[in-house]
């Protein structure tokens, strides 16, 4: 079910990195189609199954026996991070981040650290204050944690916050954080889960300031 709203109300703002606040699919898909051919993998389920997750988890779910998984996301990632070429910000991305008071948001991302803050700095966008990567958290998306993270280091909650994302495991995770979530269609179909608002980049979004909140201003 989809809901078009005009405002949202909240107290933090959690922002999944890849494919919502930039669009890094040339990359990623270089590096999981290289890894899904070594293995004779179909490369699109691949590439499907690892949009909004962990490495370490998508090659867990797909690698045949005897992969060594650990060795091969290290490799992955070391190759995602050597490799920006096409890397480009979300249309509004930029705008919208400018406009949020620094200390109210954050990045809760599927990537580690290092690659995160390359390819923010490769879309010209600016660094959060608060970053939670894959290395931060036990569990990745879907399940919840990432962006309860991320609000507690804000002295917040989840449930004041708004999410946004691309992938179906991302706006999974934000719905059981108990955040109101807004998925971000622009790049694929971005189904969604639940309660969501549906908007088709980051242009739809205004962002302004009403006392210890922030008010979210959606348009279709």
């Amino acid at each position: 079910m989809h809901r078009q709203l005009d405002l949202l109300r909240c107290k933090c703002v959690l922002f999944d990195m890849d494919g919502t606040l930039l669009d890094s699919r040339a990359p990623m898909h270089r590096a999981y189609i290289e890894w899904a051919n070594r293995y004779g993998l179909d490369p699109e389920l691949v590439v499907r199954e690892a949009q909004g997750r962990r490495t370490i988890d998508t090659m867990r779910a797909l690698a045949p026996a005897g992969a060594d998984v650990e060795a091969d996301a290290l490799a992955l990632m070391r190759r995602e991070y050597d490799d920006t070429d096409g890397i480009i910000e979300v249309p509004g991305a930029g705008a919208l981040l400018h406009t949020l008071p620094a200390h109210r948001w954050a990045v809760v991302t599927s990537a580690d650290r290092a690659l995160a803050l390359k390819r923010l700095e490769a879309a010209g966008l600016p660094a959060p204050q608060l970053l939670v990567s894959a290395e931060d958290v036990t569990r990745g998306k879907p399940a919840p944690d990432g962006f309860q993270l991320a609000a507690r280091r804000m002295n917040s909650d989840a449930r004041d916050g708004v999410v946004f994302e691309d992938a179906p495991a991302g706006i999974e995770a934000g719905l059981a954080a108990g955040a109101k979530v807004i998925a971000i269609a622009w790049a694929s179909s971005a189904a969604g889960l639940g309660e969501t608002v549906r908007v088709q980049d980051l242009r739809c979004i205004r962002a302004v300031t009403d006392g210890d909140e922030i008010v979210l201003q959606v348009s279709a």
